[in-house]
């Protein structure tokens, strides 16, 4: 049986009080016409007497924020969408039984106004109440006002009351899904056509990454929740579609962390007839109109970094990067076995199945990747590390790829795409023999995307970029839980 605090206890013999009242404690339609923020724009620079004199009627709907009761007049105010607004009610404006209902309500309670703008005598605009209702009675207390949540996990478990306390964490919540209509725009504008692909699969692929596995029960066949949306995408360039995104979701069974969520969102785009350049240039125009669209400035402060998302990312080779940082040139480095021996006399750890390839992805990720501020566009994958890449026609053991990286963090991956069915079949070759060797993020084999390109793909680039992390930066949210609504969190004991 569930136990129930003093102030609960109160709250629910308020809550039959209203019913003894004929009154519904959980309400039903409001007309809601303004709401706090427009009111104050409308109504901002108007004197006293001007506002006297306009009389204009407004209505308005939220949570009761703020509670001074006095005789027979009182403050309060209301929290709605935008932000707060203070109420004036008098039982003169309104009657003796709602002032008397007004005076049952409790900080939490869901109201209705209707009013006039007016000026308090400290220059604050407010809603002088002519009509007030009472639409939905609240039966916990908020967390105390000034430290709202103080346990960061249970913000995250009980969002609802995070939105209610916590202002950065609702405009976080309304700024998200203002960068993805940003983004949309974007790419509508320039004849790019949104779509949607399954998120169940009987293949995994498009990524190296561990899958979730459900089961289908009709069919009886195991299934994955998709870990890309490429593989698809690349199907419909197949089809004739020929510039394609999707902004969905992506399941993945690893680990959490600041930047890592199980249960991500992001955008893969494909245009046929680009490359790499035409990627690059594409995912600046994403990120930089994305930021002003947002912020309106190209210039963000992050993690105490002030870097700038103006079109113009720098553009480097992974080699010559890696060069800069330990002085070894691995476009001179001719076998994987001195590769090796390069990669023990710098404490690299390997793995079974490493080759020349993955030893240069991880030179990159001890020497370099931390030290890049600046959006920058890293190139030239090994061809080990991307199977879905077309080769460089000068040196084949790397890739038409990059990564773009800000502040360490990387931000989008992007292809060249390779469109040679032969060389793909390979490509899943290796990655089985890859997972024969205890990779458990290669791919599995996919012979319908074979066929597919095997009817002819045209040149094509391609494009993934993580929504959450892109969202984290504009928004200057320092965790991926910030960003998303309903992170994934450990079920309480």
């Amino acid at each position: 049986m569930r136990e129930f605090s003093e102030q609960e206890l109160v709250r629910r013999e308020k809550l039959e009080k209203l019913k003894e009242m004929g009154i519904n404690p959980f309400g039903s339609r409001y007309e809601v016409s303004d709401y706090s923020t427009s009111i104050k724009e409308k109504y901002a620079g108007k004197t006293h007497e001007e506002l006297e004199e306009m009389k204009e009627c407004v209505s308005v709907a939220g949570r009761i924020m703020f509670i001074r009761k006095m005789g027979k007049a009182s403050f309060f105010s209301i929290q709605d969408k935008l932000g707060k607004i203070q109420i004036y009610i008098s039982i003169n404006d309104v009657g003796e039984d709602a002032y008397t209902l007004f005076k049952t309500a409790d900080i939490g309670d869901i109201v209705g106004v209707k009013g006039i703008a007016m000026l308090t005598q400290t220059g604050e605009i407010t809603i002088k109440c002519k009509e007030y209702t009472h639409l939905v009675k609240a039966l916990k207390p908020l967390p105390e006002k000034f430290h709202g949540l103080s346990d960061v996990e249970e913000r995250f478990r009980r969002r609802y009351v995070d939105l209610i306390m916590n202002e950065e964490a609702k405009k976080v919540a309304f700024a998200r899904p203002k960068m993805i209509r940003s983004i949309q725009h974007y790419l509508d504008n320039l004849g790019y056509v949104e779509v949607e692909t399954p998120i169940l699969g009987t293949i995994l692929g498009g990524a190296a990454a561990k899958p979730f596995v459900t089961h289908h029960n009709a069919q009886d066949i195991d299934m994955y929740l998709r870990i890309a949306t490429e593989l698809n995408l690349k199907r419909l360039l197949v089809g004739g579609m020929d510039a394609v995104y999707e902004i969905g979701r992506i399941f993945r069974n690893e680990g959490m962390d600041r930047k890592h969520n199980p249960e991500f969102t992001t955008i893969e785009l494909y245009k046929a007839f680009s490359d790499l350049e035409g990627m690059m240039n594409i995912t600046e125009g994403i990120v930089s109109n994305a930021a002003m669209e947002l912020n309106g400035t190209y210039e963000v402060d992050y993690l105490g970094e002030h870097i700038s998302l103006a079109p113009g990312f720098k553009r480097a080779h992974m080699v010559d990067l890696i060069r800069e940082k330990t002085g070894i040139d691995f476009f001179k480095v001719s076998s994987t076995e001195e590769a090796k021996e390069l990669a023990r006399e710098h404490q690299i750890e390997m793995e079974e199945h490493f080759t020349f390839g993955h030893i240069v992805n991880a030179f990159f990720e001890k020497y370099v990747e931390d030290t890049i501020k600046e959006p920058t566009f890293v190139y030239g994958h090994p061809i080990e590390i991307s199977p879905l890449a077309r080769k460089n026609e000068k040196d084949p053991r790397f890739t038409e790829r990059f990564e773009l990286y800000i502040l360490g963090c990387e931000y989008a991956n992007a292809f060249t795409e390779l469109n040679d069915p032969i060389d793909q079949y390979e490509r899943f070759e290796h990655q089985l023999e890859e997972r024969n060797l205890g990779n458990e993020e290669a791919n599995d084999m996919d012979m319908d995307f074979i066929e597919a390109l095997e009817y002819g793909m045209p040149p094509a680039g391609g494009m993934g970029m993580g929504i959450d992390r892109l969202a984290m930066l504009l928004t200057g949210s320092e965790t991926i839980r910030e960003v998303i609504l309903f992170p994934t969190m450990k079920p309480k004991e």
